[in-house]
């Protein structure tokens, strides 16, 4: 061979190396993690085997734990610095500040891992696995200690996996150096440190927590397994049952002082346990993942989607205006549009947004939900796309609750369908037991339907969820409102004779004869279309009345010079109610919740003088504050 034919030989290799070096986008799927990538598949399978088992982890040595999030989890695997920098928070960008190898961002809706691959440390994924250790733990994050939630995340930060071994609960170099060189936490204001504790935010402060944490940890859980005791447990069990945390330490771990010796002594120790857990036997199957070649569109609207959630709002618009040129038959685009538009508090922009994204045939069960929120809260409530988006947001995510309780509330408006509200409302609640408003929902529900024992039963267990005094207050309120119409109701069953009247829960009134309920009373004004001269009224809803089956009548009264007006409505499921400026119960009870509420109240002049007309349409401003105890 020639040198010349040599030298042409090595220009065509070097030419071609960087387009071999180039790898196609791709979204690989395992059965409970998404991966977006350039780096390969072997990459991308090797990184969700790992996801996988650090899940099957979890649910093997907390097999009563929900372990999976009702949002998927998207992982972004960015190969290198550079393509991270283009997709981290934008506070990391700035001279000076902490160079990430990893980020872990949790909303309502979705959750996003994003992980630099080419990050050179021992345990390059620590944060990630750090904040999927507080997911596994979100439904206790209202009640567990600050200290365990920490020390917990700590102590499984560090996890290791080997080919067919975890390796769990490895010390840290860092925080047994720096706690033998500083002066602990008195173990009572360990325990007693919480959201607004300077031990939690100032630095020097915080560095302590966090290390103190993880060791007493790593303390009790090696110390647990050593002896066969269940010392965590029994704090855990403790303190879910609303006992002071340091009374739960001193009966879970006994005396306190010799806890904190104890404690000394084993931070000064020169070697440390770890927890080895055999994963041969877990039921992860690589080649089960399914995969998946991307456009650049496809790949620059995921990662377009990570922006907008992880608050680059500009980034993310420049990103999506290129891939909507050049696609715009995706639908991810639409409902990336939809939430920016949400942030910025442009509500009718967001439901054209998500409309778009749902003709275009979404398959994500956020755009078709946010949909129906956004096309009721924008006054179009009747809008049967409504049903048929919550609907299919239920097919393609089982497991969002929102969507269940959303659904029973829209039947619940329309007044139809009622028995399957209330199953919808009770799927709701299985899935989020924690959800305080899904059970005012369910008792609105039975107040409707007249079932005002079981409204009140599942208000009382609702109090125990209460996690501020404005929400025990709220509760107090409701229960106070049913035990009233019992008393009255009783009153009345014993005293009054037939063709007398008594108040229903949701406030309707109907005709009793001797205690049983007879015919519906005529209406108090007639039954005729509110088609007549229209007029608008602005004020406070006041002496709100229902009869049965669905009137209504109240008293708007004007704020200053206005005139007030007296109104009815033969049937007050089928009146037009919009919200303008705030979020209304999604299963709202009008004989209820209208006393007190400001709005804006559309009227017809009708054939009965004695009253101002019929209800055209009422724009709620605001609901009444919740009664103080």
């Amino acid at each position: 061979m020639s040198c010349k034919l040599l030298l042409a030989c090595l220009i065509a290799t070097l030419a071609a190396t960087p387009l071999l070096a180039e790898q196609q986008p791709i979204q690989v799927a395992s059965p409970h993690f998404t991966l977006v990538t350039d780096a390969g598949e072997k990459q991308a399978r090797h990184i969700l085997d790992n996801f996988e088992r650090m899940r099957w982890m979890f649910q093997t040595l907390f097999p009563q734990a929900n372990v999976d999030p009702p949002g998927p989890i998207l992982v972004f695997a960015a190969k290198n610095k550079k393509e991270f920098e283009a997709l981290e928070p934008q506070a990391y960008l700035a001279k000076g500040q902490l160079t990430l190898a990893g980020y872990f961002l949790t909303t309502t809706e979705k959750n996003f891992v994003l992980l630099r691959l080419d990050a050179e440390s021992e345990h390059p994924f620590a944060t990630v696995f750090h904040e999927y250790t507080h997911l596994q733990f979100r439904d206790a994050g209202t009640w567990m200690p600050l200290w365990l939630n920490e020390g917990m995340a700590e102590f499984y930060q560090n996890t290791d996996f080997k080919d067919k071994q975890v390796l769990l609960g490895e010390p840290s170099t860092d925080d047994i150096l720096y706690l033998r060189q500083n002066r602990l936490i008195p173990l009572e204001t360990l325990f007693r440190v919480d959201q607004s504790s300077p031990y939690y935010h100032e630095e020097s402060k915080g560095s302590v927590f966090y290390s103190e944490s993880w060791a007493l940890t790593h303390y009790l859980m090696v110390g647990d397994r050593e002896h066969g005791t269940q010392r965590i447990r029994d704090y855990l069990l403790h303190v879910s049952q609303h006992l002071d945390p340091v009374t739960a330490a001193t009966q879970a771990f006994g005396d306190l002082k010799q806890l904190e010796k104890a404690l000394g002594f084993y931070i000064e120790q020169s070697q440390y346990k770890q927890f080895i857990l055999s994963s041969a036997a877990a039921p992860i199957d690589p080649a089960s993942y399914s995969v998946s070649t991307l456009t650049l569109p496809q790949y620059d609207a995921e990662r377009a989607d990570l922006l907008a959630y992880i608050g680059r709002a500009s980034d993310a618009r420049s990103l999506l205006a290129n891939v909507i040129a050049a696609d715009p038959k995706l639908a991810l685009p639409h409902e990336t549009m939809g939430y920016l538009a949400f942030r910025d508090g442009d509500m009718a922009a967001a439901q054209k947004a998500y409309s778009e994204a749902v003709d275009l045939d979404s398959q994500s069960y956020i755009a078709h939900y946010n949909f129906a929120s956004f096309t009721q809260s924008n006054g179009n409530a009747t809008d049967p796309r409504i049903e048929t988006s919550l609907r299919a947001a239920i097919r393609l995510n089982p497991r969002f609750a929102p969507a269940y309780d959303q659904l029973a509330g829209w039947y619940a408006r329309q007044h139809i369908k009622m028995d399957e509200a209330q199953a919808l409302n009770l799927k709701a609640i299985t899935l989020d037991r924690s959800n305080l408003g899904f059970r005012l929902n369910a008792s609105n529900l039975l107040l409707m339907l007249g079932k005002f024992d079981d409204a009140e039963k599942t208000l009382r267990v609702a109090q125990a969820l209460a996690k501020s005094p404005s929400d025990a207050s709220l509760l107090a309120g409701r229960i106070e409102q049913i035990e009233s119409i019992k008393r009255a109701n009783a009153a009345n069953a014993a005293a009054q004779s037939a063709s007398e009247t008594v108040r229903l829960p949701d406030g309707t009134v109907t005709a009793v004869v001797s205690g049983s309920e007879s015919a519906d009373p005529p209406p108090r004004h007639p039954v005729e279309a509110a088609d007549g001269p229209k007029h608008i009224v602005i004020g406070t809803l006041r002496d709100v009345e229902c009869a049965s089956p669905g009137y209504m009548e109240f008293r708007v009264e004007a704020a200053g010079k206005g005139k007030s007006a007296h109104v009815y409505t033969p049937n007050r499921f089928k009146i037009d109610l919009e919200a303008l400026g705030f979020n209304p119960p999604a299963q709202m009870n009008p004989c209820l919740d209208f006393e007190g509420a400001k709005a804006r109240v559309q009227f017809a002049t009708g054939s009965d003088k004695t009253i101002d007309g019929l209800i055209v349409m009422i724009e709620l401003r605001s609901l009444a504050a919740p009664p103080q105890q």
